[in-house]
């Protein structure tokens, strides 16, 4: 069977992709290699992913850690299953605790239960082949005696310091000498490969239930947070639905909200009412489309989104195709314009791993902002993320901060199928680019024909707000020039790392075709 698009390279990246019977895409080359050690080994894509994570979490704390978040989807050779390992919010937080100024986005009063190491034993529990404790082993060993510091994570190393110097525990753990490491700087991390052992011997129970819990709920009490044993104990992981929708004969899957993959399902809803593949792939007519629809799909979700128990507009009713029609009808194909929310009727890693059996995983896991709310729990390298900052305070809101909740999530790993047949494990981080990412990897594959390594390596836009538009270098001139006659408020941005990170897996006749962002240090792996 021949691939559905062409084998050009034409972008300023020509990263070769990998084609390999078992696979493995990271943003970080030795965790990479961890998940390749583990298919060699004769684990399956799980295990692979496992230990992927585990290791991401020791060699780019500048995304993710022990202290992180996780959602993932899971093609078994039948079909598809979602992990939503997302933690809720302390007992204690109500607006009044917060006050005028919001859930703060660092420090100890911006942080969650934690649920990447929930997802590692959810994942094992369900699906893993291989020991738990082997598959921590790589991470355990890179954190123990040392890893080198990969180029592009020294330099967010370096730009992030500033922001969390000073936050409870980042110093001891995060700046040895005083500063971020150099790139090829040998760092060791002995608390993260400490608590990494206890995770390991008691397959992630000591997080919420045993010592780290408690070591984790006294530093709490000691810098005036709320977040208690309690609401550690009381986290558990869910098994979910994946929500999808058609487009051109594909289905794109999303975890359900509380996370945002509902945005590119919406804007896809919304494009599969245009003819894109009429237009050139870079031309300002197919990329005003995509912006449009995004910015709309961004509008019904910053009105709605929420954990689903407190969504009133529910994620099935924003997917209606005859809401989706109007949205469409909506768009004015010549001009720019802010979008508003519609009514219908009634910081991030991101890795992928496949096996020869068919299995194939797509998973995210993250600590929002950089590294997260900074606070880094003495003697245990347990850097928590900064969750709850994406709470609104707002009255009546359904993200509207309170008690025992998921907030609104940016995490979001992707899967595309055919005809009920596993295509595509994918992602790409970076907050609120990922959604944005997805409908422009999904729009360039099917409707420009262009093979994953192209779609991937391509000039991307980042919409942020309004009619304020990011644009990585390398579009043509008469492409921006046109999208700004047509009213979108352009700024070429020089900072790649804005535009997020992407990893697919594609599944050809026989094997895969495996590709890494080049805006990361990542790689491709397999055998």
């Amino acid at each position: 069977m021949s691939a559905p698009f062409s084998w050009d390279l034409p972008y300023r990246w020509p990263r070769t992709p990998l084609l390999a019977a078992n696979a493995v895409c990271t943003s970080q080359p030795l965790a990479a290699q961890a998940g390749l050690r583990m298919l060699a080994e004769g684990g399956n894509a799980v295990d692979a992913a496992i230990a992927t994570a585990a290791a991401l979490a020791v060699v780019e704390p500048v995304s993710n850690g022990i202290g992180s978040d996780a959602f993932a989807l899971v093609w078994d050779g039948a079909r598809l299953h979602a992990l939503n390992a997302s933690g809720r919010s302390p007992a204690g937080w109500r607006p009044e605790f917060f006050g005028a100024g919001g859930v703060p986005r660092v420090g100890w009063n911006s942080v969650t239960v934690p649920g990447a190491v929930s997802a590692w034993a959810a994942l094992h529990n369900r699906f893993g082949t291989l020991p738990f404790e082997r598959l921590l082993a790589p991470a355990i060993g890179y954190a123990a005696g040392g890893y080198p510091v990969s180029p592009v994570v020294a330099a967010q190393w370096a730009r992030q310091t500033e922001i969390y110097d000073g936050q409870p525990g980042f110093a001891d753990t995060f700046l040895p000498g005083g500063r971020a490491p150099e790139p090829g700087q040998w760092v060791r991390l002995p608390d993260h490969a400490a608590t990494l052992e206890q995770i390991a011997a008691t397959r992630g129970e000591a997080l919420y239930r045993g010592a780290l819990a408690e070591t984790i709920a006294a530093d709490a009490a000691v810098h005036g947070a709320v977040l208690t044993a309690g609401d550690l104990a009381e986290h558990r992981p869910d098994w979910v639905e994946p929500i999808g929708v058609d487009y051109r004969g594909y289905t794109l899957h999303e975890i359900p909200p509380n996370g945002q993959g509902l945005v590119a399902l919406i804007a896809l809803g919304i494009l599969s009412h245009f003819d894109l593949a009429a237009l050139p792939a870079d031309s300002a007519d197919s990329l005003h489309l995509q912006i449009e629809a995004v910015k709309l799909a961004f509008a019904d979700a910053y009105a709605h989104l929420a954990d689903t128990g407190h969504m009133s507009v529910r994620a099935e009713r924003l997917l209606d195709p005859g809401y989706l029609a109007r949205r469409a009808a909506g768009i004015d194909v010549r001009h720019a314009h802010p979008a508003q929310a519609g009514v219908p009727d009634g910081g991030t890693v991101l890795l992928t791993a496949a096996d020869a059996a068919g299995t194939m995983v797509s998973m995210l896991q993250s600590n929002y902002a950089g590294f997260g709310s900074g606070v880094v729990v003495p003697g245990t390298g347990i850097a928590l993320h900064n969750r709850g900052a994406g709470f609104v305070t707002t009255p009546g809101h359904p993200n509207a901060v309170g008690p025992r909740k998921r907030p609104y999530h940016t995490i979001i790993p992707g899967f595309l199928s055919k005809d009920g047949q596993p295509v595509m494990s994918f992602g790409l981080m970076g907050a609120a680019m990922q959604p944005q990412g997805h409908v422009q990897l999904v729009v360039r594959i099917v409707d420009h024909s262009q093979n994953p390594q192209a779609a991937c390596d391509a000039p991307r836009f980042r919409w942020i707000e309004g009619n304020e538009i990011g644009l990585e270098g390398g579009l043509p001139d008469a492409t921006v020039e046109e999208l700004t006659r047509r009213g979108h408020r352009l700024t070429r941005v020089a900072d790649y790392f804005r535009f997020g990170s992407a990893q697919a897996i594609w599944r050809l006749a026989d094997g895969y075709l495996a590709v890494s962002d080049p805006r990361r240090d990542g790689q491709a792996v397999g055998f």
